[in-house]
């Protein structure tokens, strides 16, 4: 086969897709759910947002996926004294030609791992707004275009925790999903004691997925059939959080594209070229659940986004579809 050509015709997606999710359950042991929703996150060319405690694995989850798919893979450890032209690039004087050139910034990769993004200052988080939803950069006066395909996967410390700056509702808006990987099991925890005991695995992690396959399969998730009445039911979801008395600002429109795109993309996963309600009740919490503002009366009584959706899944009536819409 050339250098470069896609085999993904010649394999059932799924088949693909669990491959790549393989490949990282050799380093996240036992966090299948988390997995999953990362590799949907990628399906989609979506933003990926990790929040959880420290040293739960939400790093080494983000260069698992990396090292699984072969394209450029840079990473940004952000900190408070952090500038903006750290991330996207600096104008440079060149004496010879007496011009100035653009050098990119460690934004110009195809997975870019921005390591506790709530630790630099709101200046520097707000350089990332442009890329993340039109994936380019302006610098001078001048536009340059990020590289297909390109995904920010970002990781961040809970916001009770020292030294963090919380995510304007604007940028947490740009993440397709966000999610959680929470403690592992002791019987887990055991089995990644054993294999970190003399290396650590994720340095002998292979590729198993090319940057074009990646985009055959993102173009195959876009055409997977979704049907009217689901498309009334996210409509519904969305909805139901503009209106819910503990929410004082509900999803955006953006937030139903991204829990149409996140199911079709869960479909996908599941060996299907249509989407089920099940695939959207699945998607739900990590799809919406960040971007809801809550009252301060919620707040104050420990409530949190994941516990209102999963509140609005469960109250929202399921459409019923028929046989001909699973075509």
């Amino acid at each position: 086969m050339p250098p470069g050509t896609s085999n993904i015709r010649f394999e059932l997606p799924q088949d693909v897709i669990e491959r790549v999710i393989a490949n990282v359950e050799r380093i996240i042991i036992g966090k299948r759910e988390p997995i999953e929703q990362a590799v949907i996150a990628l399906l989609c060319g979506g933003h990926l947002l990790l929040e959880d405690v420290p040293g739960v694995g939400k790093t080494m989850l983000v260069r698992a996926l990396a090292r699984t798919v072969d394209c450029g893979f840079k990473r940004i450890q952000f900190t408070p004294d952090l500038l903006p032209s750290d991330v996207t690039g600096v104008a440079v004087y060149n004496a010879r030609n007496g011009e100035f050139e653009f050098r990119p910034g460690p934004l110009f990769a195809n997975i870019v791992l921005a390591d506790e993004l709530n630790r630099t200052s709101p200046k520097t988080q707000a350089a990332l707004l442009e890329a993340m939803e039109e994936k380019h950069v302006t610098a001078d006066g001048t536009t340059y275009r990020l590289p297909e395909p390109f995904m920010l996967l970002a990781t961040q410390n809970p916001l009770d925790y020292e030294g963090t700056f919380g995510l304007p509702e604007a940028q947490l808006d740009r993440f397709l999903l966000r999610i959680r990987i929470g403690y592992p099991e002791p019987v887990q925890e055991a089995a990644m004691l054993g294999r970190l005991q003399e290396r650590h695995p994720i340095e002998h992690l292979k590729p198993v997925l090319l940057a074009d396959e990646l985009l055959d399969l993102q173009r195959q998730v876009r055409m997977t059939h979704v049907d009217e009445s689901l498309r009334h039911y996210i409509v519904q979801l969305t909805n139901a959080t503009r209106s819910h008395k503990e929410v004082e600002l509900g999803v955006s429109p953006r937030a139903s594209l991204a829990l149409m795109q996140a199911a079709q993309a869960k479909a996908v996963v599941s060996g299907r070229s249509f989407v089920v309600p099940d695939d959207i009740k699945a998607m739900a919490v990590a799809a919406l659940s960040h971007r809801l503002v809550l009252t301060g009366d919620a707040r104050m009584s420990g409530r949190n986004g994941e516990q209102i959706m999963r509140q609005i899944v469960a109250q929202q009536p399921v459409p019923a579809l028929r046989t001909a819409s699973y075509g």
